[in-house]
C-alpha cells in the first residue's frame, strides 16, 4: 500500500526513511508539539518550500533546466490570490478563480518561455530566465495602482480561513481550534498532494524521459524523443507547482509583496535548500527545505545561548554572537555541502545501495541465495 502511495520510490535508506518520519510526524502535530506563533510560523513557511523546492528540483534535477525564473511563478500564485481576494471578495469563488487564473497565467508564461528559449544551450537559457524574472519583479513593484507597489498587498481570506473563526469554544491539548488552524492543515493536505504528484510524475515514463534527457540529451534525441517538447512541459508543470506554492504562502500570510514572493533571495535560498537535500530526489526538497528553514530561523537564538554561555571567553562570545549568524548560516551550508556532495538524501541512498552491494556480494561468495 505504501510503495504503491509513494510510486513505489521508497526512501531506501533507514536513516532517510527516519528523518522523513520525523519531518512528517513533526509538521503534522507541530501546533500541538511547539506551542507559539513563531513555531507554527516556520512550520508552515516549511510547508510552502517544500512545494517550491519540488517543483524546481522536478526542472534541476531531474530535467537539468537552470531557470532563474522560479520566483515568478511564486509570486504569480501568492498575487493572483491577493488580487482575487481584494476585488472578487474573500470568499470561497474568489479564491477559486485567483488559483485559477495564476495557474493559467503562470502554464502560459512557462509555456513561452520555454518554446523560445528552450533551444538555445542551458547557459543562456537561465540567462533569459534571470532577465524576465527581474523585468517582472520590476514591473510589479512600479504598477503599485494594481500590485500595491513595494508595500505589497494585505488582503482578508475566507472566514474559515481567519483567526476569528472558532470552531470549538474550548482549546484542544492547549490550541484554539480556530480558521489558523485550518489554513495550516489546508497547507498540510496541499503539500503532501504535491509531493506525492510529483513523486508519481518523476517515476511515471514521463519522468523517466526526463532523467534520460537530463543525462544525455543527443542520446535521448537520436532515440526519437522531442528534447525541446519534453524541456517545455516539465517547465509548465514545474511553474504550475511553483504557483500553488505561491498561493499557499499568500493564504497563510493574508499578504504578498515583492520581498515576500518576488525577491531574488528566495531564487537562492531555494537553490541551496535543493544542493542540501539532494538533486534528483523528492525526498531531498523535504529534508533540505526542513534543515534550511530551521537553521535559518533558530540559529539567532542558538548563537545567543552560546554567546551567553561563553561570556567569560570575550573572544569566544564575541565569534558566537547573533549578529553574525549568516557567517555560521555559510559555514554551515558549506560543511554540508563537503560531507554531503550529493545532498543528504543522495548521500543516504548511496550509502544504503553501497551496502545492499557488498551484502549481495558477500552472499554470492558463500553461495548463498
Amino acid at each position: 500500500m505504501i510503495k504503491r502511495i509513494l510510486s513505489h520510490d521508497m526512501p531506501r535508506s533507514t536513516w532517510l526513511a527516519w528523518m522523513l518520519a520525523a519531518v512528517l510526524l513533526g509538521l503534522a502535530f507541530a501546533p500541538f508539539l511547539f506551542p507559539g506563533v513563531k513555531a507554527l510560523s516556520v512550520a508552515a513557511k516549511i510547508l510552502v518550500f517544500i512545494v517550491l523546492v519540488a517543483s524546481f528540483d522536478l526542472l534541476l534535477g531531474y530535467t537539468g533546466i537552470v531557470s532563474f525564473a522560479h520566483t515568478m511563478f511564486f509570486g504569480l500564485g501568492a498575487y493572483g490570490v491577493a488580487l482575487a481576494m481584494t476585488h472578487v471578495g474573500p470568499t470561497l469563488p474568489g479564491l477559486v478563480v485567483g488559483v485559477l487564473t495564476a495557474l493559467f497565467i503562470s502554464g502560459l508564461m512557462a509555456w513561452l518561455i520555454g518554446l523560445f528559449s528552450l533551444r538555445v544551450r542551458a547557459i543562456f537559457f537561465a540567462m533569459i530566465t534571470l532577465a524576465v524574472a527581474s523585468a517582472f519583479q520590476t514591473l510589479v513593484s512600479q504598477w503599485a495602482e494594481w500590485t500595491g507597489g513595494e508595500d505589497g498587498l494585505s488582503f482578508k481570506v475566507p472566514i474559515w480561513l481567519s483567526p476569528s473563526m472558532e470552531w470549538l469554544e474550548e482549546p484542544v491539548l492547549g490550541v484554539m481550534i480556530d480558521g489558523r488552524l485550518t489554513c495550516y492543515y489546508l497547507l498540510c493536505l496541499c503539500t503532501a498532494l504535491s509531493v506525492l504528484a510529483l513523486l508519481r510524475l518523476v517515476n511515471s515514463p514521463f519522468g523517466r524521459v526526463l532523467q534520460a534527457i537530463r543525462d544525455n540529451e543527443f542520446r535521448a534525441e537520436a532515440l526519437g524523443y522531442r528534447v525541446v517538447t519534453y524541456r517545455t512541459l516539465s517547465s509548465v508543470l514545474s511553474a504550475l507547482f511553483a504557483t500553488l506554492a505561491g498561493v499557499m504562502l499568500a493564504l497563510w500570510l493574508r499578504y504578498s509583496g515583492p520581498e515576500t514572493s518576488l525577491s531574488f533571495e528566495i531564487m537562492m535560498d531555494v537553490l541551496l535548500m535543493v544542493v542540501i537535500g539532494g538533486m534528483g530526489t523528492m525526498y531531498g526538497s523535504v529534508i533540505g527545505a526542513t534543515l534550511f528553514l530551521v537553521a535559518q530561523s533558530y540559529l539567532q537564538d542558538v548563537l545567543r545561548l552560546a554567546s551567553e554561555a561563553t561570556i567569560d571567553w570575550p573572544w569566544l562570545s564575541s565569534i558566537l554572537s547573533p549578529d553574525r549568524w549568516l557567517l555560521w548560516l555559510g559555514v554551515l551550508f558549506v560543511l554540508s555541502v563537503y560531507h554531503f556532495p550529493t545532498g543528504v538524501a543522495g548521500r543516504l541512498r548511496l550509502q544504503a545501495a553501497r551496502r545492499e552491494a557488498s551484502v549481495g556480494r558477500a552472499k554470492r561468495e558463500c553461495g548463498g541465495p
